[in-house]
C-alpha cells in the first residue's frame, strides 16, 4: 500500500515538473527484445551508435543490482514550426529534423530524471535508481511500451495516444518495487504507409529497421554519403522525419509544451552557403546547443553540400571550387567535387579538370571522376 501511494505521489510530482506522460514497469529482462536485438546483430542492420553488450540493454539488474521497477517518461515536442523562413532560388535552406528543434533534448530530460530520481530518494532515502536518455544501455522503446507510454509502430517510434510519436524518452530504474502499467495495444494494423514512404527502404518491414539505411543515421556519419543516398537526402541537415510525417497517428498532432523545445527558425532551417564556411567557434555559438550538433560540423557541412546539389544552386559554384582547392578534409573536397559536377555551369568543367592535377587523395580523386562523368553524361 505504502509503495501504491508513493507512485501516485510521483505520477502528481511529475506533472508539476512538466513531464507530459510517466509510467510504471516491471525491471524483468527483456527477453523478446533479446532475440530482436540479437537478429539486428546477425542481419547487420545497426548503426554502432547503441549500447553493444545486449545483455545490458535486455538485463536491467546488470546496470542496477536489484533493480525491481522503471519508471518511463515521455516529453512532446513541436511538430510544425511558425514563420518558417522559405527557401528560395537565392537563399537555399537546409533543415534539422523535429527531433533536433529546440535545446539538446538529451540535457532536458537529463534534468527531468534528476529532479524525479531526487523526489523518491527524499521519500524512500535508502531506495537507489539510476536513469538514461537515448544514449543508455537499456532501449527506450522497450522500456516505454512496457510502461503504457505507447505503442512500438511500424516507423520504429513510441506512437502514443495523446502527442503521436513526437516523443522524447527516458527512464530510471528502481529498486523499489511498484504496480505496473498496462502496455497501450499495438493499433498500427493494416496501415503501412510508414514502410512505403521511407525513401531509402530503410523499414524493411513494420517495426523492423536497417539502421545502416536510416537517413537519420546516414545524417550523422562523418564518412563519404554512399552515392545511391545522396539524391535520397534532399535538403536534411540532420535526421529525418518522412515515416513519422506519413503516419496517421500524428495527423492534427503538435504540441508546444515547453519553452525549450521551440525551434528557432534560423537553426532549424539554416541558409546552406553560409554552412560551407562556418568556423568550429561559429558552429558551435548557432548550433552547439541542439542535439543534432553532437557529431561536430563536418557531417552537417557535407549534407549541406550535398542539399545544394539537390537544388543544383548556380549560387554555390564559387563556395564550392574553394572547398575543393582549399579545405583540408578529404571528405569536403570530394563531395564538392561531386556537387559541382551535378550543378553543371560555366567553369565547373576546368575547376575539376585542375583539382585532379594536384590532388592526391584516391578517395577525392573518384569524386572528381564522378563529377565530370556527370557533366558528360
Amino acid at each position: 500500500m505504502m509503495n501504491a501511494q508513493l507512485k501516485e505521489e510521483i505520477v502528481a510530482y511529475s506533472k508539476s515538473i512538466e513531464i507530459d506522460k510517466i509510467g510504471f514497469a516491471s525491471a524483468d529482462p527483456f527477453i523478446q527484445l533479446k532475440s530482436r536485438l540479437q537478429t539486428q546483430q546477425e542481419l547487420s542492420y545497426q548503426s554502432g551508435f547503441e549500447e553493444p553488450d545486449i545483455e545490458k540493454r535486455t538485463h536491467p539488474e546488470k546496470i542496477l543490482e536489484e533493480a525491481k521497477s522503471i519508471i518511463s517518461i515521455a516529453l512532446a515536442y513541436p511538430s510544425k514550426m511558425y514563420d518558417a523562413p522559405k527557401s528560395t532560388k537565392a537563399s537555399r535552406r537546409g533543415v534539422f529534423c523535429r527531433a533536433s528543434w529546440g535545446r539538446d533534448y538529451h540535457h532536458v530530460l537529463r534534468e527531468k530524471l534528476q529532479l524525479l530520481e531526487e523526489f523518491i530518494i527524499s521519500r524512500v532515502p535508502n531506495a537507489r535508481v539510476a536513469s538514461m536518455v537515448d544514449t543508455g544501455e537499456l532501449a527506450d522503446r522497450a522500456v516505454a511500451e512496457r510502461a503504457g507510454i505507447g505503442w512500438s509502430g511500424k516507423n520504429c517510434a513510441i506512437i502514443t495516444p495523446e502527442f503521436g510519436s513526437y516523443v522524447y524518452l527516458g527512464e530510471l530504474i528502481t529498486t523499489i518495487s511498484f504496480a505496473p502499467d498496462t502496455p497501450v495495444t499495438e493499433q498500427c494494423g493494416t496501415c503501412n504507409r510508414c514502410v512505403d514512404a521511407c525513401p531509402t527502404g530503410a523499414l524493411i518491414q513494420g517495426g523492423q529497421l536497417d539502421s545502416t539505411k536510416c537517413i537519420a543515421f546516414l545524417t550523422q556519419t562523418k564518412g563519404f554519403l554512399p552515392e545511391q543516398y545522396r539524391k535520397k537526402l534532399g535538403n536534411r541537415l540532420y535526421g529525418c522525419d518522412t515515416c513519422q510525417q506519413v503516419c496517421p497517428e500524428n495527423k492534427g498532432k503538435d504540441y508546444h509544451l515547453h519553452k525549450e523545445m521551440e525551434p528557432d527558425p534560423e537553426i532549424a532551417k539554416p541558409v546552406l552557403i553560409p554552412l560551407l564556411s562556418m568556423s568550429n567557434r561559429e558552429f558551435k555559438e548557432k548550433f552547439g546547443h541542439i542535439s543534432g550538433s553532437w557529431r561536430g560540423k563536418k557531417p552537417i557541412q557535407r549534407n549541406a553540400i550535398i542539399a545544394l546539389a539537390h537544388y543544383k544552386d548556380r549560387n554555390a559554384i564559387n563556395p564550392l571550387q574553394d572547398l575543393l582547392k582549399k579545405d583540408p578534409r578529404p571528405v569536403i573536397r570530394g563531395t564538392a567535387a561531386w556537387a559541382l559536377g551535378t550543378i553543371g555551369g560555366e567553369g565547373v568543367k576546368e575547376a575539376l579538370y585542375e583539382a585532379r592535377t594536384t590532388e592526391k587523395d584516391e578517395e577525392v580523386l573518384r569524386e572528381i571522376e564522378k563529377g565530370l562523368s556527370i557533366i558528360d553524361e
